[in-house]
């Protein structure tokens, strides 16, 4: 039982700390959830014009995944559901009333410490799909939908579970996203809302 609940609390602790919206403030940009989309991941941080800002909330939500998954590891825990969670507390923070971001880079982190090469054809679909199309919405659709595939491809099933239930929440949590993208209506990178 311990292997099963420990993870869940250490992981969605660490997933809950909103580092779009630490970082923004402590640089004397407001909240972020007042800019652009509203949103507190580095899509949006972007759009404040600050890509160091963006860039390192992208490395620090992408990090508590894999340190939650790293951590699980080292004491001998099942480090698909510290990952799980973690990306569950980016999602619902309980520091912010449960309204938290979208969590694809924190999707990315848990899937590169879980399984390297899953997690780097996860950031080459990302990457590719965002030079061609300019849309980072469009683009994590699409990682976190080959991501699953790729598990199952080598071989982790239960690691794939784990991904299908995220792959998931990144796709309700994108609804307004893909609505507006089929209206022609959605913000490319860099782009504000």
């Amino acid at each position: 039982m311990i292997m099963y609940f420990l993870p869940l609390i250490l992981g969605y602790l660490l997933g809950s700390i909103p580092f779009g919206l630490v970082l923004t403030k402590m640089a004397g940009l407001g909240d972020i959830r007042t800019i652009g989309s509203g949103n507190i991941g580095a899509t949006n941080v972007l759009r404040t014009g600050r890509k160091d800002l963006a860039a390192a909330t992208l490395l620090l939500d992408g990090g508590k995944g894999a340190i939650a998954v790293g951590v699980a590891v080292l004491l001998g825990w099942r480090p698909e559901i510290a990952g799980a969670a973690a990306f569950l507390g980016h999602l619902f923070p309980v520091w912010l009333k449960f309204k938290g971001g979208k969590g694809v880079a924190t999707f990315i982190g848990v899937l590169l410490a879980i399984h390297l090469v899953a997690g780097l054809f996860a950031c080459a679909t990302w990457l590719a799909s965002a030079a061609v199309t300019r849309y980072s919405s469009l683009s994590a659709l699409l990682a976190a939908s080959a991501a699953p595939l790729i598990m199952f491809a080598v071989g982790k099933p239960f690691a794939a579970g784990a991904v299908l239930f995220m792959t998931a929440l990144v796709i309700i949590r994108h609804a307004s996203n893909i609505l507006r993208l089929f209206a022609g209506a959605e913000p490319k990178i860099g782009q504000k809302s």
